[in-house]
């Protein structure tokens, strides 16, 4: 019980500590490899570079991108997101403040809103193909 009371003041005095437990790990590995990445061999996916070890493995990435963004949320790895907009309304992240970020499949998704949240959730795939970077198969590139 003390060690709780301890642990929830240090978390009142200072939330950045909280926020920084519950953010995630940094890319190490090739997704697909599992070696240490080259982070000058990256493909921007979807507001998301995702980083591998060498010029082979991007390719077995776009292939299957579903498969890789499913073991980077069961590994509870955080992708450097790369977006300087909203998916839904086009804004400018940052123009209204803080912007409203949520964990999405693998994929860190930010928000002009917390408004634009409700929108994104009704139609992922065609916001996350609104957002920078390579799209999915099939699917038109909107605004980035």
């Amino acid at each position: 019980m003390q060690r709780n009371t301890v642990l929830l003041v240090v978390f009142s005095l200072f939330p950045t500590l909280a926020i920084a437990e519950t953010a995630g790990k940094a890319q190490t590995a090739c997704p697909v490899s599992g070696k240490a990445i080259n982070k000058k061999v990256f493909v921007d996916f979807q507001g998301q570079r995702v980083y591998f070890c060498c010029p082979r493995c991007p390719d077995a990435f776009r292939q299957d991108p579903e498969r890789y963004f499913a073991q980077f949320d069961r590994e509870g790895i955080v992708l450097e997101n790369i977006q300087s907009h909203c998916p839904v309304s086009g804004e400018q992240l940052g123009e209204h403040g803080e912007p409203a970020v949520i964990r999405f499949k693998g994929r860190t998704v930010k928000f002009c809103c917390p408004a634009c949240e409700k929108p994104f959730r009704a139609e992922p795939e065609k916001y996350l193909n609104a957002m920078p970077g390579e799209q999915s198969k099939g699917e038109t590139k909107g605004r980035a």
